[in-house]
């Protein structure tokens, strides 16, 4: 965070989704003259923007936003990647004079740009894919048993539906003959070097999933449907990080004729239930020095309130 020797231009807003921290971020920029920078695992792809909620075009048109759309769907970028990126990004901001507000609901993110990474060696491509295919040959519980013979610390953290970091588990030892878990432990590089303050969203419980199935209807009149047939149909590897966006599996079903829109909208809102408690939970455990300036019906409230905490 800041330390007072020099102005902090860089704010991180997080939050579980449909907090509004997209909002807030967006009215914060139009008044401070700042860049937006996406801190959301799944905006940054090109690819499903009504699914993850990507700012529309008129948004985009309000105050300079990066990292939105960015990244192929079958490209897929770790949080160490997307540092980089947010690194960069913050700096261009600086230069052009501006200041940098991230906003997204993704905590490993935040969490590798504030704190920095374990400096894990690039993974060949032939050592990915043959993880991949022997994660699909075995299935997670098998997968998971086999991982426990290289690095049972991980294992033991981990599901066995936890497949993407079960694959990378695996992939890291087989690559560099070290446990994934001796990395984490052996120290982080990369941290941010700037001052920051962060803004976390917490509305109410109640207030936040009221906003839930309203919002999935309105994806829905808005081509929800059309945009996740197209996806599948140009995007059919089911161990992509968008083929498991928050909502996306009812929606798989329904595409495919198992149920009805509505029962997708419902399966749909509950997945969203449990991804919100999951970035809040995150929040307050890894997040709890951060500013948290509660929920505000009226955006002109919180923008005042957000505000006055930033100049402060």
């Amino acid at each position: 965070m800041g330390d007072g020797k020099e102005p902090v231009r860089t704010i991180l807003i997080a939050g579980p989704t449909a907090s509004g921290k997209s909002a807030l971020a967006l009215a914060l920029a139009e008044r401070l003259g700042a860049e937006v920078i996406n801190a959301d695992s799944m905006q940054v792809y090109a690819a499903l923007p009504l699914l993850t909620a990507q700012p529309s075009a008129s948004d985009l048109g309000r105050a300079p936003h990066r990292l939105y759309g960015t990244r192929p769907p079958d490209d897929p970028c770790s949080a160490a990647r997307w540092a980089v990126l947010a690194r960069a990004a913050i700096a261009d901001a600086h230069a052009a004079g501006r200041m940098a507000l991230l906003v997204g609901g993704t905590g490993l993110y935040f969490r590798a740009l504030v704190e920095g990474l374990a400096e894990i060696p690039d993974i060949p491509a032939d050592v990915r894919a043959e993880v991949t295919a022997r994660h699909a040959r075995l299935g997670g519980d098998a997968f998971r048993a086999e991982l426990a013979l290289h690095d049972p610390r991980l294992a033991e953290r981990l599901a066995p539906g936890d497949t993407q970091r079960l694959i990378r588990g695996l992939e890291v030892f087989l690559a560099t003959g070290r446990p994934l878990s001796d990395w984490q432990g052996a120290g982080r590089a990369g941290a941010l070097d700037v001052p920051w303050r962060g803004l976390v969203m917490a509305p109410p419980t109640d207030v936040l999933r009221a906003r839930f199935l309203p919002r999935l209807q309105a994806m829905a009149e808005a081509g929800l449907v059309a945009e996740v047939q197209g996806f599948l149909a140009t995007c059919p590897d089911a161990l992509l990080p968008l083929s498991r966006a928050v909502g996306m599996a009812p929606l798989r079903r329904h595409v495919v004729g198992e149920i009805g829109l509505a029962e997708a909208l419902g399966l749909a809102e509950i997945d969203t239930r449990h991804y919100a408690k999951r970035q809040l939970t995150w929040a307050r455990k890894h997040m709890i020095d951060w500013f948290w300036p509660g929920f505000a019906q009226q955006m002109e409230s919180l923008v005042a309130e957000s505000l006055a905490f930033i100049r402060n």
